[in-house]
């Protein structure tokens, strides 16, 4: 029996997904737990398994098709079954770009094909090249041998024709039929074309081959990396962001560590981090000041009774920052536990978009890279955002004689609209002494 494949649904918020890759193609045997496709949500990357055995017997959408939640996105079964009663209710639409066109392919005649194969009369060379694509580059005499295609497996789409209009050679029509592709020639037909006189008076010079490298290299956005872009724009631009920098005696927080590593295994701890210590005191130290803990519209601010810790994240895919919910309420090692938890998926993009939202705060850290201070931006609509900075030696006297010490530097980014500088420095004030004393704090 036919069995009909939907786009998953990846969170409360999330409406649709982009198919990034297709593992297997319409024929192909599948088997129960076979990868069959990876989408990606604004967020994060997932793969989807097959739930039963069979032959795939139709793809509905291809790569770079965003396809809203639930939908059927291909069925498995046994040849000769009839699919017709799983085909979507409608056509996916691409996403439109800042111009408001639209970047969706025009779709082959054969749906099975995704990707249309076809044969370029001049070369007798196979190009994978679309329909919208290979109309332009004709319209604009446009060698389409030398576009570089990004598309979905090797395929030459519009925005390559885009590119190639501001680096590539344009012929006339009756010129684009008899010149040699290896050749350079004098273009003196309107705009620079090259004409068929050109072509007949000769090349200037041959390419036997490509240049070693390229000037520069053009890759397309991913979504993260738009989400991440707008979101701090918007914050920038709706908020007034101050940043005050503090620094405390890191003391008390390297002697805890030092305990934990040469103790924590024995006594059943988890390997605890010195930001696992500041998130834990931030925690605590928020609820004294809960115009930070809080989230501010212009004409509500709403103060929050529990802290949603938002800790970001550094990923290949860009930054995210997964909620630790209740984090007044965690015990350290819980807060050690979860923090690695949601991290490693963040990381390996398999985080639940429904996990990156809901922060009350944020905690950035860029203390490992040695930053001594820096100017975190504000996660909207939060009123302030907590950075991290590294360790520093510093020098001072006690009774006469010069000693030194590891401080540790904080910046905090308030919006002042909601908060005043001296209000946030109280609080950046208290949160540097509990840390000088944080094995004390473990006690509270």
């Amino acid at each position: 029996m036919a069995v009909a494949v939907i786009m998953p649904r990846q969170g409360n918020t999330v409406e649709s997904c982009i198919i990034t890759k297709w593992h297997k193609q319409k024929g192909d045997s599948v088997k129960q737990g076979d990868m069959l496709f990876t989408y990606e949500t604004d967020k994060a990357t997932f793969d989807e398994e097959a739930e039963v055995s069979g032959k795939l017997l139709e793809i509905f959408f291809k790569e770079g098709d965003d396809v809203p939640v639930l939908t059927n996105m291909c069925v498995i079964g046994q040849d000769g079954e009839d699919v017709s009663e799983f085909m979507p209710g409608k056509t996916v639409e691409k996403k439109k770009d800042e111009n408001e066109k639209s970047t969706e392919e025009e779709k082959p005649a054969d749906m099975a094909g995704h990707g249309i194969l076809e044969t370029e009369p001049e070369t007798g060379e196979a190009v994978r090249i679309s329909p919208r694509a290979r109309n332009r580059a004709e319209k604009q005499g446009l060698d389409i041998n030398a576009a570089k295609a990004t598309g979905p497996s090797g395929r030459i789409i519009e925005r390559d024709i885009e590119v190639l209009e501001k680096t590539g050679p344009a012929f006339t029509k009756a010129a684009a039929a008899s010149y040699d592709s290896r050749a350079v020639y004098t273009g003196s037909g309107i705009g620079g074309r090259i004409t068929a006189a050109d072509v007949k008076k000769g090349a200037v010079q041959i390419n036997p081959s490509a240049p070693a490298s390229a000037e520069y290299e053009d890759e397309n956005v991913p979504n993260i990396r738009k989400v991440i872009g707008k979101a701090m724009q918007a914050s920038l631009a709706t908020m007034a962001q101050l940043t005050i920098n503090m620094s405390f005696d890191a003391s008390s927080l390297l002697r805890f560590r030092t305990t934990i590593k040469t103790r924590g295994a024995e006594m059943g701890l988890p390997n605890i981090t010195l930001n696992d210590m500041v998130v834990y005191a931030t925690a605590r130290t928020l609820l004294k000041h809960r115009d930070l803990n809080a989230h501010f519209s212009g004409e509500v601010m709403r103060r929050f009774n529990t802290v949603n810790m938002g800790v970001a994240v550094d990923t290949d895919r860009g930054l995210m920052v997964p909620t630790l919910y209740g984090c007044d309420r965690m015990t350290l090692p819980e807060i050690c536990e979860r923090t690695k938890e949601i991290a490693s998926m963040s990381k390996a993009g398999t985080i639940n978009p429904d996990l990156l939202k809901g922060g009350t705060f944020t905690i950035t850290n860029l203390g490992t890279f040695g930053v001594e201070s820096f100017t975190p931006v504000i996660n909207p609509p939060q009123t302030a955002i907590l950075g991290v900075c590294g360790l520093t030696t510093r020098a001072r006297e006690e009774n006469g004689r010069i000693s030194t010490y590891q401080s540790m530097g904080l910046s905090l980014t308030i919006d002042h609209r909601a908060v005043d500088g001296a209000p946030a420095a109280r609080f950046l004030k208290e949160l540097c002494v509990n840390l000088e004393n944080f094995e004390a704090m473990l006690l509270v």
